[in-house]
């Protein structure tokens, strides 16, 4: 039995390009659509040819489910990081200030996948849905555990209604051509959400 430390070997190149195209492919669905993201686009966009996709999925609905899920993990882990940098007591107040930001709004490309991609899901085949599915209920968990009444009766829902109001902010402050709209929006959804702020 060896007592010296054994090191876990790093991934391997086709690991590294499988998280390359899946790294890709989150971008491009939110910034494209579902519809609007071809493997040929992926592929290239990620410095790859067309033909090796198959080498790494076995279908473009496989690929998509991987970057639904890798969209959700970075929006999860923007809120993560709001929240632990927070002082105590003012995590759901620090996350919901970064996912209203005019940053967020600006950056659908690296933001919230389901602003970006909600109105497309009831069209997606089943395990793509179930991906972004998994990702939305983390989200609402972790907006429910950083709320102050946090396991009390109604916690759960009134986190469902946190999650939905920013996440239609969201959407609407995307939506409009106006600024001034587009920020109004944002402001009003935080003051609802956050009164002490």
């Amino acid at each position: 039995m060896s007592t010296g430390t054994s090191k876990r070997p790093g991934p391997s190149r086709k690991e590294v390009t499988h998280q390359r195209i899946v790294e890709t492919a989150a971008r491009a669905i939110r910034r494209s659509g579902y519809g609007g993201t071809g493997v040929a686009e992926i592929m290239q966009e990620a410095g790859l040819t067309h033909g090796g996709f198959y080498a790494h999925f076995e279908s473009r609905e496989g690929m998509l489910a991987e970057a639904a899920d890798r969209a959700g993990a970075d929006g999860m882990g923007m809120l993560a990081r709001a929240a632990a940098a927070a002082p105590p007591k003012k995590a759901l107040e620090a996350m919901l200030r970064a996912y209203l930001s005019k940053e967020h709004v600006e950056v659908a490309e690296t933001g919230c996948a389901i602003a970006a991609l909600g109105s497309e899901m009831p069209r997606q085949a089943p395990k793509v849905r179930r991906a972004a599915t998994r990702r939305a209920k983390e989200m609402i968990d972790l907006v429910a555990r950083q709320s102050p009444d946090w396991g009390q009766p109604g916690a759960h829902e009134r986190a469902l209604v946190t999650v939905a109001t920013a996440l239609g902010a969201l959407v609407l402050a995307r939506a409009v051509d106006d600024p001034k709209l587009s920020d109004a929006v944002r402001h009003a959804a935080l003051n609802h959400l956050t009164p002490a702020g």
